[in-house]
């Protein structure tokens, strides 16, 4: 039995700000921008507590909080913190998968100090980042990374949660389906729609059924649901891109009804790079019509994408030149990694036919 430990840093960012200015501490922190086109990158607990999540439009998070104080973002100490945190993971095993600067998936079933116990490590590791960083971490342990992920989540801030082979599925079934790793807002609410509303009513669905409602992910979703999950932790994994899709109830056909599509994924997707520390310059659009033909457009910016408005504009853009003869099915922005060409402004065009 493979034993999986998942290290998630409590509100990194704004966490660092508060450790490194004192008259922060205990406030309503958030790191980003306050301007108009303002996004929050992360929010100390302190914010969250008014309803300030990373992703959410500046504005929006001061309406909610007036007393917000916002701080510049500082990316090289982030950086530099994160290394500190990474070498703690590497004295354990090289086993490491990160996801972005402040989480990993550690596979610890054959560790360097030969501790029996996950969770004995995941309280050392706990505690050496608290001595190195003086910042608090939260961490779940379970067989596989589905469920030590929700396990990190399960009790935040600075929370240990262990998920044992015995009580996964039960603990699964149980588990309200906005808490499944890799399930974003716009598939819990297109689950909502079609009835499913946790674990339980997700493992009663046939594959087949999950397949034809959310593509390739509906075969995931039938393992989480089983608290399978048989991906390895990868240590040499390169997150290229990062985005999000929907595939729609009823097939949509005019551009006033694919932009409100596109709000919410584009949010969505600005929500994830913010938490994973991504940056990436080519934005692209994936249209799926009613037939499964499947086309993708794409555009490369002069800078990394961070903002909503101008992720959302540029996939407006590129939507107004496909084929509106056909009815659509799905959507779905991404944002990658340049291509080799470095060419900025560039337009590449590619087709796929295959479902």
């Amino acid at each position: 039995m493979r034993k999986i430990i998942h290290v998630d840093m409590d509100a990194f960012y704004a966490s660092i700000e508060q450790r490194d200015d004192e008259s922060l501490r205990g406030k309503p922190v958030a790191v980003g921008y306050a301007g108009a086109r303002g996004v929050v990158a992360s929010a100390s607990y302190e914010a969250r507590q008014y309803g300030v999540r990373s992703a959410m439009p500046s504005t929006t998070a001061l309406s909610k909080c007036p007393h917000l104080i916002f701080v510049n973002s500082r990316f090289d100490v982030y950086e530099s913190v994160s290394d500190q945190i990474m070498s703690v993971f590497h004295e354990y095993t090289d086993l490491v998968e990160p996801l972005s600067l402040d989480e990993a998936f550690l596979d610890v079933t054959h560790n360097y100090k030969n501790i029996p116990y996950a969770t004995q490590i995941a309280k050392e590791i706990k505690q050496r980042i608290l001595e190195e960083t003086s910042l608090t971490a939260s961490a779940g342990v379970a067989h596989n990374k589905f469920l030590a992920k929700i396990a990190s989540d399960y009790k935040k801030p600075n929370g240990l949660f262990v998920i044992k082979p015995k009580d996964a599925e039960n603990f699964v079934e149980s588990l309200p389906i906005e808490q499944f790793f890799g399930v974003g807002k716009i598939t819990a609410q297109r689950m909502h729609q079609a009835g499913i509303k946790n674990g339980m009513d997700l493992k009663q669905r046939p594959e087949e059924e999950l397949t034809r409602l959310f593509g390739k992910a509906g075969h995931v979703y039938y393992l989480n649901a089983r608290a399978i999950d048989e991906r390895p932790v990868e240590p040499n994994r390169i997150r290229k891109s990062v985005g999000a899709e929907n595939t729609f109830l009823t097939d949509l056909g005019s551009l006033e009804e694919f932009i409100p599509e596109l709000e919410d994924i584009a949010a969505e997707v600005i929500e994830r790079i913010s938490e994973s520390g991504f940056e990436g310059k080519t934005i692209t659009l994936k249209v799926k019509y009613a037939s499964f033909r499947t086309i993708t457009r794409s555009k490369t910016l002069l800078r990394n994408v961070t903002d909503y408005q101008i992720l959302l504009d540029t996939g407006i853009e590129l939507i107004k030149n496909i084929d509106m003869t056909e009815k659509v099915r799905l959507l779905g922005l991404s944002i990658k990694k340049n291509d080799s060409s470095g060419h900025p402004e560039a337009i590449q065009l590619s087709f796929d036919f295959k479902d």
